[in-house]
């Protein structure tokens, strides 16, 4: 049993939502079906009703119930309500809780989340010592009474079971707490292990441990255990996870699979978003499975901050390690002399290379922003209005410091459309921008062949549009293909919108400040767009996911290209 308390101001407000609709992801039945969520009632109860009645409470707690002989007591739902009958009884009160079993892996577990209020509508404070030990006791106790207590037999078949197993087993435990200093003595484990069979298990266990490099016979009663034995037998065990994981995610497909965790990972990697989940229920850290432009096949961990369920199964995402430096930094330090940047320095220049449509004040504000950010976290200085003092490596310190907040790992979607949709799409899609940048170095194996075949079929659908013109073997691209097709992406998706809503229609213009409330996402060929609703208008602005709990709230963007920049001030103004 594995219990954590967790709080909710220390935790994204989706991920409660994210780790309901991972317990009751198919296939978790043994009849491959979806899990149910089910209360003590015996009914079934619907993931983000729960997940909004919890998400004003301080905490919660998720638990984790894997017994033994799960496959046994079959009825793991009654096995449940019973032993969260008994939790009421040792706490005192009623409880408000969810659960669903999962049958996916070869040991049944149960995932439940208990409410963090009592029956009274207070705090739930559950002592420590119950949450290590009490808690345990109790579905141990039940499992015995259910089961009645393991045989001779059942433990010995457990046993054997394990000497040949390429993980942590609960034989490397014995082994360890009999070594001393890492050296065991059979001699003196003869005497400590009564049972003669369970120590030939024992000896057929070391045995195997020497064939992979982690224990050495020293004489006929002496074996020297490696230091590394324990991280090394776990590390072995996750690898043998990841590879079935993403057999699975991959459909029989063979790769290479290159990598198997974050800390391997290249720069960056581009491919088809074949698999996600978590492998860490109860501290949500996740997976994704990147079938990799290259050919290859990637497993990837990512923080609980990824918001998995915003990864559509399909979508091209780019996963790097870590965030690129950022433009504003480049502009401070190219701009800075001596060390001493100064706004008044920034705005003259920006104004003297004015162009329609941009606003000088606002992107040397924007400038600006980003220097308070950094002065916050004790990189830059300011020594009076507009005037800051940065540091030489000023672009290395504000990489460093947005791969601190971001955590490494970085997800940026490319598509939320598969490639095959993509081929007739009416919008600039990644295939496009594929086409525009001449890709021709992609593998002819793996996901980059499919990519360079569907790459054919989208230039065939250009033709047909006018976007594009046969000359001899090659195709020449229409200027301004990917602007084109991303209006008329726009104007179609604007077209339906204003018909359902009665709204009209405002284009952005870039450099030219848009307002208004934040709607729901508009998800297109083209990628995802925020509508800004002031009342009468709207507009679709490139989403980004500082926008993502801003739902509901008035807020001004001003775009530039692809770039975007946001005021999330109460106040609310007009758009234009």
């Amino acid at each position: 049993m594995k219990v954590r308390i967790v709080q909710h101001a220390r935790v994204r407000p989706a991920s409660l939502k994210e780790n309901l609709d991972y317990i009751e992801r198919d296939g978790v039945q043994p009849d491959g079906s979806p899990g149910r969520l089910e209360a003590a009632e015996q009914e079934e109860i619907d993931a983000e009703t729960f997940a909004r009645r919890i998400e004003p409470d301080r905490h919660h707690f998720k638990i984790i119930v894997s017994p033994e002989d799960g496959a046994q007591i079959g009825d793991l739902k009654s096995y449940t309500r019973e032993l969260m009958a008994q939790v009421e009884r040792d706490l005192g009160t009623r409880l408000e809780w969810v659960a669903t079993d999962h049958w996916d892996t070869d040991n049944p577990h149960i995932h439940i989340l208990l409410r963090g209020k009592d029956e009274a509508g207070e705090d739930l404070v559950i002592a420590g010592d119950y949450i290590a030990h009490g808690m345990r006791h109790r579905a141990a106790e039940l499992a015995t009474r259910w089961l009645g207590p393991r045989t001779e037999r059942e433990i010995r078949e457990g046993l054997t079971h394990e000497v040949d197993q390429e993980r942590w087993t609960s034989l490397d435990r014995t082994l360890q707490r009999s070594a001393q200093d890492g050296t065991l003595d059979l001699t003196a484990l003869s005497t400590a292990i009564q049972d003669r069979e369970h120590r030939a298990l024992l000896v057929g266990r070391l045995q195997r441990l020497g064939e992979l490099g982690l224990a050495e016979r020293l004489s006929p009663n002496r074996w020297q255990l490696s230091r590394e034995l324990e991280p090394f037998l776990r590390a072995m065990g996750e690898r043998g996870d990841i590879i079935r994981r993403m057999q699975r995610a991959l459909g029989g497909e063979r790769r290479e699979l290159a990598t198997f965790g974050s800390t391997e990972l290249p720069e960056s990697v581009t491919g088809r978003l074949a698999g996600k989940g978590i492998v860490d229920p109860l501290y949500d850290r996740g997976y994704l499975i990147v079938d990799g432009i290259d050919g290859r096949a990637y497993h990837i961990g990512v923080p609980s901050r990824v918001d998995l369920g915003g990864l559509p199964v399909g979508a091209i995402v780019t996963v790097s390690n870590g965030p690129k430096p950022r433009p504003a930094d480049r502009t401070i330090a190219e701009l800075a002399h001596d060390g001493i940047y100064r706004t008044s320095e920034h705005l003259a220049e920006a104004r003297a290379k004015d162009r329609p449509g941009r606003d000088p004040e606002g992107f040397v504000e924007a400038h600006v922003r980003r220097l308070e950010a950094l002065r916050r976290a004790g990189i830059v200085e300011r020594l009076q209005e507009g005037v800051w003092r940065v540091p030489g490596d000023l672009i290395e310190r504000g990489r460093a410091y947005d791969a601190r907040r971001a955590g490494g790992i970085q997800v940026e979607v490319r598509s939320y459309l598969p490639i095959e949709r993509q081929v007739r799409a009416v919008g600039a899609t990644w295939l496009d921008r594929l086409l525009v940048d001449q890709r021709d170095d992609l593998p002819p194996t793996g996901f980059g062949s499919e990519v360079h075949a569907v790459l054919a079929e989208r230039e065939e659908f250009l033709v047909r549009e006018g976007l594009a013109e046969r000359r001899g073997q090659r195709t020449a691209l229409a200027r301004n293909l990917l602007a084109t097709l991303k209006a008329r992406d726009l104007d179609g998706a604007a077209a339906k919108i204003q018909a359902e809503s009665g709204l009209i229609y405002r284009p952005v213009v870039d450099g030219v400040p848009i307002s208004g409330t934040l709607r729901p996402s508009v998800l297109l060929a083209s990628g995802r767009f925020a509508m800004l609703d002031d009342g009468v208008g709207f507009s679709l602005v490139p989403w980004r996911p500082i926008v993502e709990e801003r739902a509901g709230q008035v807020i001004t963007a001003v775009t530039r290209g692809d770039r975007v920049s946001w005021n999330f001030s109460r106040r609310r103004g007009m758009s234009r």
